[in-house]
């Protein structure tokens, strides 16, 4: 190995004691390869152990907590304890080749389609629909937000009992946590929304539910971290500075991480601070010496994966260099790192495992996935 990659393959050792291998993170994403019941397909655990291989953590795509979160319908279940069978399948994938196995659990809320979730009825922490879109949610009564943050820690139990090494509360990209965060989704006036402190009281219930699950339940050190995405870029709607508070209240939780979810590591805030610096750079000032931080966005090559962790954060998350290249981590360790594939062609899906629904949106959504030029 070319000794100037030697932080990326450096290990970690959490507070909680859990050790990982190296400081490369596969981060979550939706494949869209459960079966409609939320149970594992043969091709999920084949992708979930390819892409696990080399990493020091594996962090799973959207798994589902109550029946009426399922954004889309193909996402692995959690909101039940036959599930536990399955995801202890996907577990044992992940952990085949030593990465730490993290169950990411959330709920949808507005974002979620009404043919998958029950009666077609879509909830959210107001009734406001999504930008161009003419289905209305309800607003959650108090009793059901109770009942979703209990899933949360019913959710995190079947973890535990599955074999994972920990679980990702997702409140990031749109789904139900941020938007009851959100200024622009929440606009209750009860307990769980108004100001910014009241907007983050369903984030902090939820972290409190699942710290408590796991006390009662995990025999061995269990991590727990927080996605979040920084800024939205509707008005009203999530400013750098309210996630600053956010993320200064998640520091003192005793959480093992947080995880910043953008798509561009270097990316600048739009509002709500005046700093020049990166959103990654800043947040790390506030909060990584108290909680290690998780970075990822457009880290394509071990050169880029050197400089974002160059910026301190401990830890650099790998999404769609992953799909492209499975064996990215592997070809660094061997020495091999001008063989990492970067771009995709057309002819790579059966090659690289890669699921229908997957496969039309990477070659449906104009620059997510860079191809190779085959004219």
């Amino acid at each position: 190995m070319n000794p100037k990659y030697q932080p990326l393959m450096e290990p970690f050792r959490f507070k909680n004691g859990v050790e990982v291998k190296n400081r490369v993170v596969l981060a979550p994403m939706t494949i869209s390869y459960s079966q409609q019941d939320g149970t594992l397909s043969d091709e999920i655990t084949a992708y979930y152990e390819s892409r696990s291989n080399g990493v020091g953590i594996a962090v799973t795509g959207s798994t589902v907590v109550t029946p009426n979160g399922k954004m889309f319908g193909g996402e692995v279940g959690a909101d039940r304890d036959d599930m536990i069978p399955s995801l202890q399948r996907l577990a044992t994938a992940i952990k085949k080749h030593g990465a730490k196995a993290i169950l990411q659990i959330f709920h949808g809320g507005r974002e979620c389609l009404p043919e998958v979730v029950p009666n077609g009825k879509i909830v959210s922490a107001s009734a406001v629909a999504k930008e161009g879109g003419s289905v209305i949610p309800r607003a959650l009564e108090e009793q059901e937000i109770i009942e979703i943050i209990h899933a949360f820690g019913a959710s995190t139990r079947r973890a535990i009992e599955a074999g994972f090494d920990g679980v990702e509360i997702h409140g990031a990209n749109r789904f139900l946590i941020q938007q009851f965060f959100s200024p622009y989704t929440n606009r209750r006036d009860d307990r769980w929304g108004g100001n910014v402190d009241k907007r983050m009281a369903f984030p902090l219930a939820i972290v409190d539910e699942v710290k408590k699950v796991v006390a009662e339940h995990a025999k061995q050190p269990f991590l727990v971290g927080y996605r979040l995405s920084p800024e939205e870029e509707m008005t009203p709607g999530i400013t750098m500075a309210d996630t600053l508070k956010l993320i200064d209240a998640l520091a003192n939780q005793n959480l093992d991480y947080l995880h910043v979810s953008l798509m561009n590591f270097w990316s600048k805030p739009r509002r709500g601070v005046e700093d020049n610096r990166s959103r990654m750079e800043i947040i790390y000032e506030l909060v990584g010496q108290r909680v290690p931080v998780i970075g990822v966005g457009s880290i394509h090559t071990p050169d880029d994966a050197l400089r974002a962790l160059q910026s301190g954060v401990p830890f650099i998350a790998l999404g769609r260099e992953l799909i492209i290249d499975p064996d990215w981590v592997e070809k660094i360790t061997q020495g091999k790192e001008s063989e990492i594939r970067t771009e995709l062609t057309l002819n790579d899906q059966e090659q690289l495992g890669i699921s229908d629904p997957l496969w039309q949106k990477i070659i449906n959504t104009p620059g997510w996935f860079p191809f190779a030029n085959q004219g």
